[in-house]
């Protein structure tokens, strides 16, 4: 955790900076620990702790902006590097849109406490962890003829912040988490080698979920044995909890005000417009307790707020730095998303694929891009064949293509199965009209 001693080592950072050439400044303290263990075939492959300290420091100097990380904490060693970060920094580029945010908007240390870090995580045992990575993969082990390998991870971190800026911020956090995941590859037919996992994330151990994840991976490997190529044409689309965000996460990224600013977003000059479905409903809820991306304020100090950023597919809002804010000339909002939540409809992945007569289930993207101008996008994908309701026939070395915009407007409905261990719980979702190419 971050001590008293911590903090005045950073305050005396920000301090020595400002005597020493600095404008202004600001100075991040990182510490914190993390574990993975994994294991393949019931042997343990890769063991490794860690515990590290870390100082950031922002200088800005007569104009010019410079940003240096290092993780030696001694009182004269940092003397030395920031100075030199100074005298480095004065030979860059002037840039007079980089600047601290107006001190009106920093966070102001209110709120009730988000329960982010399990108070736990210490006493958490080794031999626990182990145990549990040795239990997935033992789910796997042995199970089917056709296994070629079995591999499981545990993984766990802790995280502690503290943040202060020259012109007024102040501002700490903590968090955890905790990772259990299944891989499986086996042997399909002729020179195909499927492979899938299965996982579980949680910020605190004791829900994190710590059986029946091997199970789940295989079961879904298995589904993949026989994947083929379907013909090409328009389909109803459903794609999984497990992949929908892959297909937010484009439009997100026009969203960004380094994006806007670059004039390489296919949503410049949409705001308050209607550009996606009207089934198209997300908000920006950043004060969750108990929930992966919940925060008070951003990278910056900026305090986070509820914000819609689509509303029945009107666009409310960009994410706008104070440096992407300065460069273009408007108000900033805040760096980037914390946590999103999605309107939902009534149905989960079953109830989705139960309404569709032909179409293609999405259970994994592979490889591809989205045009971040355009919006045009494509992409390799597997999954299945749906008719009449029910899943007919695995699919692969298939292509989805189209337009972002395109596709969003023909969002027909969302599930009701978010992961809710995720950032962005975006549930299953129903597309009309998607092209498909195959066959």
């Amino acid at each position: 955790m971050i001590t008293k001693d911590n903090k005045k080592l950073a305050q005396w950072a920000m301090e020595f900076a400002l005597k020493n050439g600095c404008q202004a400044s600001r100075v991040s303290l990182y510490n914190g620990s993390n574990s993975t263990i994994e294991v393949r075939d019931m042997k343990i492959d890769r063991l490794k702790q860690a515990s590290e300290n870390s100082l950031v420091i922002h200088l800005f100097v007569d104009g010019r902006y410079g940003s240096y990380s290092t993780n030696r904490l001694d009182k004269k060693e940092l003397e030395a590097f920031i100075r030199n970060g100074i005298d480095s920094t004065r030979y860059l580029a002037e840039d007079k849109a980089r600047a601290l945010p107006d001190p009106s908007r920093y966070y102001k240390g209110t709120g009730a406490d988000l329960q982010l870090m399990d108070p736990k995580f210490a006493s958490i045992q080794p031999d626990d962890k182990v145990a549990l990575a040795m239990n997935v993969c033992n789910e796997m082990m042995g199970k089917d003829d056709r296994i070629i390998s079995a591999n499981s991870t545990y993984s766990d971190e802790e995280i502690y912040k503290y943040m202060i800026a020259s012109n007024g911020f102040e501002g700490e956090t903590s968090k955890s988490s905790f990772d259990l995941v299944a891989g499986i590859s086996i042997k399909g037919e002729g020179d195909a080698r499927p492979e899938s996992f299965w996982y579980d994330s949680s910020l605190y151990y004791d829900t994190l979920v710590k059986d029946g994840l091997g199970t789940k991976a295989l079961e879904r490997v298995l589904r993949k044995l026989g994947q083929k190529k379907v013909a090409s044409g328009k389909y109803r689309m459903v794609v999984d909890n497990m992949n929908s965000s892959d297909l937010l996460s484009p439009v997100i990224d026009a969203l960004y005000g380094s994006s806007i600013q670059q004039k390489n977003s296919f949503l410049l000059d949409k705001l308050n417009q209607k550009v996606l479905g009207d089934k198209m409903t997300l908000i920006d809820e950043p004060h969750l307790i108990k929930s992966a991306g919940a925060r008070y304020f951003d990278n910056e100090g900026i305090a986070t707020k509820r914000m819609p950023v689509f509303e029945n597919g009107v666009l409310k809002t960009y994410y706008i730095d104070t440096y992407s804010a300065n460069k273009m000339g408007v108000e900033p909002t805040i760096s980037s998303p914390s946590l999103f939540t999605m309107e939902m409809g009534s149905n989960n992945v079953d109830g989705l694929i139960a309404s569709v007569d032909k179409g293609i289930l999405i259970t994994g993207f592979n490889g591809g891009n989205c045009n971040s101008t355009t919006g045009d996008f494509s992409y390799g994908v597997e999954g299945f064949l749906i008719e009449k309701g029910k899943l007919a026939q695995p699919i692969s070395e298939m292509n989805v293509t189209g337009n972002m915009l395109t596709l969003w407007n023909n969002l027909a409905e969302a599930g009701n199965d978010p992961i809710m261990s995720s950032r962005w719980r975006i549930p299953s979702l129903l597309f009309n009209d998607v092209d498909f190419s195959g066959l």
